[in-house]
């Protein structure tokens, strides 16, 4: 039977790279939307609509530290399962995890 300590270890980075994608995904979506906006006035749109994208603007800009603070306490729930298990070192599992670990420290600086 496989090892439990395998499967924690998948989910973990798992969740750790998902978290880091989601981060990327919002902060994109943020500067599009930035975009957008400067976009509609050189258009000279109505200010309403103007309004309302800096509404959905905020709401992104809102979300991006929610999402910092879930990876953050992913990143260190992985780090310290890591520690904990440095006997898988010699598993593939253990190879990605560090890898996910290396991506989503560049997310967290």
């Amino acid at each position: 039977m496989a090892d439990p300590r395998v499967r924690q270890l998948k989910i973990k980075t798992g969740v750790v790279k998902r978290l880091a994608k989601e981060k990327i995904s919002y902060e994109k979506e943020a500067d599009q939307q930035k975009n957008r906006i400067e976009k509609f006035k050189d258009e000279g749109k109505d200010e309403h609509v103007i309004r309302k994208e800096e509404e959905v603007l905020q709401e992104c800009l809102m979300i991006i530290p929610d999402s910092q603070r879930r990876l953050k306490k992913a990143f260190e729930e992985l780090n310290e399962f890591l520690r904990a298990e440095e006997d898988l070192k010699e598993t593939e599992e253990f190879t990605t995890a560090m890898a996910v670990i290396e991506e989503a420290k560049a997310q967290l600086a």
